[in-house]
């Protein structure tokens, strides 16, 4: 293997800090960069910033792995690039995906120009794999189906994905878990993280909430016209969601939102048998090679998991399409990216605009 200088994105989980001890072994000359985009100063009334925390494992692995580590600022990029965007579509009644904006904007964008260009590739800790094959990069699957996150890179371009490496992308998580006790690294048992990479620790409701507040709507049983209740804002809402209703005599369901009127369609015939999202309306495609036949069969996922369903894709003639599954999905919801694959071999991704019942 070509020895490279490699620039390893490191977050202080176990995973990346893994990638950056297998390619130092490997023989690489790495330096670690840690990347700032917490927004401290607009969430500071949460509570503690976790970046802190954060980054002192950060410089606890790099300290013992004697790996050089730069602290890299992205806040106001991030703020722009990411947040600007998550707000605006929720404003619209969508539920985003800000992780995938990341990936394609900060993480393998503009972080790029932030660093020296002797840097021959960019790693990270993701659950994916690459391969080049007729000079195209085929971005596909991890092992592990559950940790796989080909889903958030699905919107990354041939530019991007020649330049990255994934050092764990062959490993089941356990067997990274594993590693990381062989290597006895400071963070071999800490928790993984979850939800969106800004935020943390901290609900997403939360952030939504410092940025669009609260303003008291009708909650309105679709089918009857009846007033059943009120909420404090449809922004805190996503279609077929079930929790946090609070209401009695359920289950009841979010089928649509009113953004106009600030007014929340609810139902307890959410899965009846004549409502049967499997359609929905696919904009903005982005393939991440160019086909001389876009595909028309293919598998598609809804969200990040291991669930996919076969689908055939209708295209129309302004580049939007629609897109018919194979089975019935209950959370198809507006913003949400649809993520198209070839057996184990990631397409590319669309935008959710809309479902059809």
């Amino acid at each position: 293997m070509k020895k490279m200088k490699v620039a390893v994105l490191v977050s202080g989980g176990v995973d990346s800090s893994v990638a950056l001890k297998l390619l130092k072994d490997q023989g690489h000359d790495v330096t670690a960069f840690y990347l700032k985009i917490w927004l401290e100063d607009e969430l500071s009334y949460l509570g503690d910033c976790p970046w802190e925390q954060d980054l002192a494992y950060v410089q606890d692995v790099c300290s013992q792995l004697n790996v050089p580590l730069e602290v890299v600022s992205l806040q106001k990029e991030y703020k722009d690039e990411v947040v600007a965007h998550t707000i605006a579509s929720v404003k619209q009644g969508m539920t985003p995906n800000p992780d995938i904006l990341c990936n394609q904007r900060i993480k393998f964008g503009l972080f790029l120009d932030k660093i020296d260009k002797s840097f021959e590739k960019i790693a990270s800790g993701h659950y994916a794999q690459c391969r080049e094959k007729d000079g195209i990069v085929e971005l596909f699957q991890s092992p592990d189906p559950i940790k796989d996150q080909t889903y958030f890179l699905s919107h990354l371009s041939q530019s991007q994905l020649k330049r990255v490496m994934f050092p764990i992308g062959h490993l089941q998580k356990s067997e990274l878990r594993q590693l990381a006790h062989d290597f006895n690294l400071p963070n071999k048992d800490r928790k993984d993280s979850q939800g969106i990479c800004f935020l943390g620790k901290f609900k997403f409701s939360d952030f939504i909430r410092h940025h669009l507040g609260i303003e008291s709507g009708l909650m309105i049983e679709q089918e009857t016209g009846a007033i059943m209740g009120n909420h404090n804002g449809f922004w805190f809402y996503t279609i077929g969601q079930r929790q946090g209703l609070g209401l009695a005599g359920g289950p009841w369901y979010v089928v649509a939102k009113d953004v106009v009127n600030n007014i929340i369609y609810i139902s307890r015939n959410y899965y009846s048998h004549d409502k049967k999202r499997d359609t929905c309306v696919i904009k903005k495609f982005h393939w991440l090679s160019d086909f001389k036949d876009r595909p028309t069969q293919c598998w598609v996922k809804l969200r990040h998991g291991p669930q996919k369903y076969a689908c055939t894709i209708v295209y129309g003639t302004d580049g939007d399409g629609v897109i018919y599954l194979s089975e019935r999905d209950q959370g198809i919801a507006s913003g949400q990216y649809a993520v198209f694959y070839d057996g184990d071999v990631c397409l590319g991704s669309g935008v959710i605009y809309q479902a059809v019942d």
